[in-house]
């Protein structure tokens, strides 16, 4: 039987359990320049979303939330991402890291999102 290809990672497919109705979720603007899968961890730096990078600066050390679905903001901002900021167990398996990040970047990431409610299974 012939292989169709790889299927990506599709919207929430790394939540286990979220709070009721949208309290988890909020928006946010994502900083151009970048090409984000869904699930990848995210920082907040200067009221933007960008990837989470520990070994970066300015607020991109400090991971904020998980981005909910991909999002491509390659050749400019794009307003409205939603992203998972609070009262959720998600899965560590499927999440997306940048990356660079090694085992102990991850690990600080981690502790990040555990300190806004983020449990990750």
């Amino acid at each position: 039987m012939p292989l169709f290809g790889t299927e990506g990672t599709h919207a929430g497919e790394f939540i286990v359990s979220e709070a009721n109705g949208s309290r988890s979720r909020t928006t946010a603007t994502v900083t151009s320049g970048q090409n984000l899968a869904a699930g990848a961890i995210v920082a907040t730096v200067a009221g933007k979303l960008v990837e989470y990078d520990n070994g970066g600066a300015s607020g991109a050390e400090v991971a904020t939330g998980i981005l909910f679905d991909a999002v491509d903001a390659s050749a400019a901002d794009v307003e409205d991402a939603v992203v998972i900021t609070r009262d959720c167990e998600y899965n560590l398996s499927e999440v997306i890291w940048e990356a660079g990040q090694d085992q102990a970047a991850q690990d600080a990431g981690v502790v990040d999102l555990l300190a806004q409610g983020l449990i990750g299974l």
